[in-house]
């Protein structure tokens, strides 16, 4: 028995990374997925991978007409009854730099498109009788850095919107939750696949390395299932600690920063 036995889900964005491991987890948890990506070759080739259970469409979640391909192809599966709108892309400028154009390019995939998939999931859901919708934010959407207007911007807007979706959709029994990651191992937060990357800025946060799409994937598995039967509007923090506050050298108990050339005082 899967967690995710007779559920059909689509999810964006799902040709690498978080995505992927989305894509594959939920599988193997008894899901049938429709993987939708603009990266058709890497997204063909993730679906035959996973087998029979899962199938690609070309999916550019910031544009209308795209979203009825992905739901005929979830309707040949079965009833519609998760979306991860995991799709999203990153222009880190500092404000004064950023142009409109790439301004509403991320505004248009990360936060427009999240908005046309909840809708386009609304009437399949309720003909199923529920579902789960999982809009992945990140910890960016509860706080800030520099560099990151856009961005920021739109992953804000994700943690309101999942909230008014879980309020309004409710009494149709679809749940509607946020993940905020922190730093994720994925081509997005790590282009250059620099092994540096996956400590070094972590050091001073309560787990002191990034975090894996894997273990994002699990925690929309949760959301995704059954078993968060009574979760909605909620924001779950996948972020190793980073929320929770720094490690503070010099203090008691921050030995390890030494390993990583910090030496206090």
């Amino acid at each position: 028995m899967g967690r995710l036995d007779g559920k059909v889900a689509i999810i964006t964005g799902a040709a690498r990374g978080q995505g992927e491991a989305e894509a594959r987890l939920f599988a193997s948890e008894g899901a049938k997925v429709v993987l939708g990506d603009v990266l058709d070759e890497d997204g063909e080739q993730v679906a035959a991978s996973i087998g029979e259970n899962a199938r690609y469409v070309h999916l550019d979640v910031s544009r209308e007409s795209d979203w009825g391909a992905a739901l005929d192809a979830a309707a040949d599966m079965g009833p519609l009854t998760v979306l991860v709108n995991n799709a999203a892309i990153l222009r880190p400028a500092a404000i004064e730099a950023t142009t409109l154009e790439d301004y509403m390019a991320v505004i248009n995939v990360n936060q427009v498109g999240t908005f046309l998939g909840m809708r386009a999931a609304l009437e399949p859901m309720k003909m199923a009788g529920g579902g789960s919708i999982v809009n992945i934010s990140s910890i960016d959407g509860q706080q800030s850095k520099n560099g990151l207007i856009s961005y920021t911007a739109s992953k804000f807007a994700i943690r309101g919107m999942t909230k008014t979706a879980a309020i309004e959709w409710g009494r149709f029994d679809i749940r509607v939750n946020s993940i905020h990651p922190g730093g994720v191992n994925t081509p997005m937060g790590n282009p250059m696949n620099d092994p540096r990357a996956e400590k070094e800025p972590y050091i001073f946060q309560a787990i002191p390395r990034v975090g894996e799409p894997i273990e994002i994937a699990c925690a929309a598995l949760f959301l995704a299932s059954d078993e968060a039967s009574y979760v909605t509007g909620a924001e779950l923090n996948v972020d190793g600690g980073w929320r929770a506050g720094v490690v503070t050298p010099g203090l008691p108990g921050t030995d390890h920063v030494v390993e990583y050339g910090y030496s206090p005082g």
